[in-house]
């Protein structure tokens, strides 16, 4: 009898050790290219892993890996479905011409914040506009830079003449393509390479949000500053199929409830706030700020971003992608159900 009783105490330690070993097992890898412990990281990301922690009562853990540490910036989509990591963050312009229809977000006049672009891409997503880009992993929400505006270390840029011949580091396809019609030089390379390339003169500007020239340094670099808004840099958080469907239910629960509209909001918010600082920044040093509002309507930057506009939905409807102005339409009309909610 007693031998008995002390085989089921030891079955039943066994399974109770194997019950906390499985719990202590289910960390989530998150790959994403920002800096560690840099405003984005530690008020999207390392938050994020809190709640998600905090509302499983301990049963979820996510090990976070900025700066690329983990995977490349241009790889971490592919990480992400291959299992190398758990969850990627990374912009979808790092893999050109994967996600076109979720790059329509990028153009001129979508996008006039980055508050109101982060709802904007979760609504596209939410209605199912982007179609299959995203059916080899589990998206967890959507969000923007804001505006992308055109940064150089030693040219006053007041007009596209302004850029002939001059290297700009270009964040996306769509983005180089409207700085080579002013006549600019795109030069491609995620965004951690950028500040030494400033520094050995490779490159001569960049295009960028405020948000990323704060968190990134490049104020330190950049003295001119033209705010012409011809684009945002739209990213994603997305999970692994299979790590996600490893889950328990209540696990999957959890990740449910920090999935959509509310991470996505709060990622604008955060890059909004950060937008401002960027400014304040530049500002504070006393370097020069060119504002051009408007730049549809602008006779000296009209013409090439009207054109940039075309050339890219032509360029889906040659692929077959005849939906992709229904998506532009669509892109406008959740901006204006965004801009509505917001006030």
């Amino acid at each position: 009898m007693n031998t008995r009783f002390g085989t089921f105490v030891l079955t039943a330690a066994i399974a109770l050790l194997g019950a906390g070993q499985s719990q202590a097992d289910t960390t989530l890898r998150m790959s994403h290219f920002w800096p560690g412990g840099s405003t984005t990281d530690k008020e999207i990301f390392q938050a994020w892993a809190k709640a998600v922690t905090e509302q499983s009562d301990g049963e979820l853990r996510v090990q976070n890996f900025p700066s690329q540490t983990l995977s490349k910036a241009d790889d971490t989509y592919d990480a992400t479905v291959r299992g190398i990591t758990d969850i990627g963050v990374t912009a979808q312009g790092y893999t050109a011409g994967r996600f076109p229809l979720s790059q329509i977000a990028e153009l001129p006049g979508v996008i006039d914040n980055a508050s109101q672009g982060a709802c904007v891409m979760q609504t596209l997503y939410d209605e199912g506009q982007f179609g299959d880009e995203y059916k080899d992993t589990h998206v967890l929400f959507m969000f923007t830079t804001g505006p992308g505006y055109i940064h150089t270390r030693e040219t006053d840029v007041q007009t596209p003449a302004d850029l002939k011949g001059l290297r700009i580091r270009r964040p996306t396809a769509v983005a180089g393509d409207m700085l080579e019609s002013m006549g600019a030089r795109p030069v491609g390379m995620p965004a951690p390479d950028i500040y030494t390339s400033m520094q050995r003169g490779v490159l001569d500007g960049l295009s960028f949000p405020w948000e990323g020239m704060k968190v990134f340094r490049l104020n330190e670099l950049a003295h001119y500053h033209t705010q012409v808004p011809f684009y945002a840099v739209v990213f994603v958080a997305t999970m692994n199929k299979q790590a996600y469907e490893r889950l328990t239910d209540s696990e999957r629960a959890v990740i449910d409830a920090n999935s959509g509209m509310t991470w996505a909001n709060n990622a604008g918010a955060v890059f909004s706030r950060l937008d401002a600082a960027g400014r304040q920044e530049a500002e504070a040093a006393g370097d020069t700020i060119r504002v051009i509002d408007h730049p549809l309507d602008n006779p000296d930057w009209q013409g090439p971003l009207k054109q940039g506009i075309e050339h890219y939905l032509g360029g889906l409807e040659s692929r077959g992608l005849d939906q992709g102005r229904e998506v532009y339409q669509a892109a406008l009309k959740a901006r204006s159900a965004c801009d509505a909610q917001a006030s």
